[in-house]
């Protein structure tokens, strides 16, 4: 199927080159459409509704044209036959709408297959939120006086004083981090960049650590987080910090890094912070992203814009 890799290939390059998507997203929806055409043996110019809906339904869940799903659900893990989630087959789904959305929009076809099937209903999807007590509990619970705690704790610090999302906090750079103003500049999804307040605790950490960072390797020398050899540290380097951090607390929530970007958030939200204010610190195009991550009913914000605004009855 040299065609069919060709065909794949253009995609990747529009992924990456005209969307300006990061690797990691390019390769997910890549590899999602490769699966695609692994179980179905045409070319993407032949593929129809029912061939999706075939795909999706042996992935897990039954899934109908037009109708949608055959049932409802909370958007929670709930699986079928192929142990496969909703919130995966909206995924999936997701990636095949891009894909042959490129396709016909590029003159081979006509019209995109994913129109005639409906995503299944996700409902709300809200993750364990830290306390502010519990927050404290896992600061502290960081042993300063290991190799690599002073780091440790500058990330958790960072993690959650800035909500940071994981693929910002590994990247993030000592020269993007201006200590006299207070503010960190983050280089987000879609190559975006945005202003975020970091607060003199967690300005603090950092400070601690970088007497005692490790020496960088070539090439790392502004990246502000390194593992022992002197490379920036991983992904799932932040996940076993953070899990052995909340085990240490004695804290036994489902807890990742990105529970501390929810719990910086909901914090603000309770403290009163302007919803507006909120969704440009954590990067989200829409606020109705940040209305989900808030714990806060549409209706809540929307009832205050109507009651001042200077149209109301």
């Amino acid at each position: 199927m040299e065609l069919l890799r060709k065909i794949l290939d253009d995609y990747s390059y529009y992924l990456s080159i005209e969307r300006g998507l990061s690797a990691n997203t390019e390769s997910s929806y890549r590899s999602d459409v490769e699966e695609f055409f692994s179980h179905c043996d045409k070319m993407p110019s032949d593929v129809t509704a029912d061939d999706i809906i075939s795909w999706l339904s042996a992935r897990g869940e039954n899934v109908s044209d037009t109708g949608g799903p055959n049932s409802t659900g909370s958007g929670k893990s709930h699986k079928g036959e192929g142990g496969v989630s909703r919130r995966s087959q909206a995924r999936l789904l997701s990636s095949l709408k891009s894909f042959f959305g490129w396709y016909a929009e590029d003159g081979n076809r006509e019209d995109n297959p994913c129109d005639g099937v409906d995503a299944p209903k996700l409902g709300r999807y809200l993750p364990d939120v830290l306390s502010v007590e519990e927050v404290s509990a896992i600061m502290e619970a960081v042993d300063l006086s290991r190799p690599g705690g002073r780091r440790d704790r500058a990330l958790l610090e960072v993690l959650y004083g800035c909500g940071l999302r994981v693929s910002e906090v590994v990247s993030l750079r000592i020269s993007d981090i201006f200590f006299e103003d207070g503010f960190l500049r983050i280089i987000g999804k879609g190559n975006k960049e945005r202003l975020v307040p970091i607060g003199e605790v967690a300005l603090g950490c950092i400070s601690d650590y970088l007497d005692v960072r490790e020496k960088p390797s070539a090439g790392y020398e502004d990246i502000l987080f390194l593992n022992r050899f002197g490379r920036a540290l991983s992904r799932v380097a932040v996940f076993k910090t953070v899990k052995e951090a909340v085990s240490a607390a004695g804290i036994y929530k489902n807890v990742s890094p990105h529970t501390f970007r929810h719990s910086f958030a909901t914090h603000l939200i309770e403290n009163g912070a302007d919803l507006r204010v909120v969704q440009e610190m954590l990067g989200h195009e829409s606020v109705l992203t940040t209305e989900i991550y808030t714990h806060i009913d549409s209706s809540t914000w929307q009832n205050a814009v109507l009651a001042h605004h200077p149209r109301k009855n």
